[in-house]
């Protein structure tokens, strides 16, 4: 599939606001709204847009310790911790990663006491390194990664 420096202009303003009417959208990129809808559609059809989802501001519902922990899995149990994580309701991601450790957690909590815990479950087959957040730096590109 061909992008073209409409689609990432489209992409960039659904990335922005996701709620955008294809006429909203149109308007904001230059092209009739049956052009924009094509590219929508297509994009979506292509798997390129895989979803339209919100970002939660979590230090408003409570959560406002955020932590990165390298996860470094003993004798084999990769399998025990994936089930683990997947089930994590503070997990925000899970990387396989390369280097030292196995994994890469980030978990939002509400108190440093659920980190703990965490990292109580685990201790019997991993070893942890946790890193506490304190402020994230905002990026002045406009990625259509992030």
């Amino acid at each position: 599939m061909k992008i073209d420096e409409l689609d990432i202009k489209i992409m960039k303003e659904l990335k922005k606001n996701a709620r955008l009417s294809i006429r909203q959208l149109s308007q904001k990129v230059n092209l009739s709204p049956p052009s924009v809808a094509e590219r929508v559609r297509r994009l979506e059809d292509e798997e390129v847009i895989e979803r339209y989802t919100i970002d939660v501001n979590r230090t408003k519902l409570g959560y406002s310790i955020d932590c990165i922990i390298e996860v470094t899995v003993k004798n084999g149990k990769h399998e025990a911790f994936k089930t683990f994580i997947e089930q994590h309701p503070n997990a925000l991601f899970c990387y396989r990663i390369t280097g030292k450790s196995c994994f890469m957690v980030m978990l939002t909590v509400e108190k440093l006491e659920q980190i703990e815990d965490f990292i109580n479950d685990v201790t019997s087959y991993t070893t942890t390194f946790t890193n506490i957040i304190f402020s994230s730096v905002k990026l002045q590109n406009e990625s259509l990664f992030t």
